[in-house]
């Protein structure tokens, strides 16, 4: 604990997992419609060939395409932790639980992140 002027300043994790939300937030809003557009859309309608499957194993074979997809995926699930606990604490008035819905929410996403590493690497 620090101490601001004798009084015992608490420290949380609540600074780290709001920059986590917006990080997912950005990630969300300008990597998935791309995805959600070349994969859902275009790809199906015949307008850009689906890649084979040499050429997707030669794309992930790169270390750095490997990463940056954990990181995609971590950061779009903190997102989906943070406006879940958030919304069910502030909407469905569930506040008094913000200790099991916290840990629920983040131990998702924090288990999401570790079997996207697993498949990744």
């Amino acid at each position: 604990m620090r101490r601001a002027e004798g009084v015992a300043v608490r420290r949380t994790p609540e600074p780290y997992l709001w920059l986590l939300f917006s990080g997912g937030g950005v990630v969300a809003a300008l990597v998935l419609p791309v995805l959600v557009l070349l994969f859902g859309v275009l790809m199906p309608l015949g307008v850009v060939d689906w890649p084979t499957a040499g050429h997707l194993r030669g794309l992930l074979g790169n270390v750095l395409v490997r990463l940056t997809l954990v990181v995609v995926v971590v950061l779009c699930l903190f997102h989906a932790a943070h406006r879940i606990r958030h919304t069910s604490e502030e909407l469905l008035g569930l506040a008094r639980f913000d200790l099991v819905i916290a840990l629920f929410c983040y131990g998702g996403a924090i288990a999401g992140g570790v079997i996207a590493v697993m498949l990744m690497f």
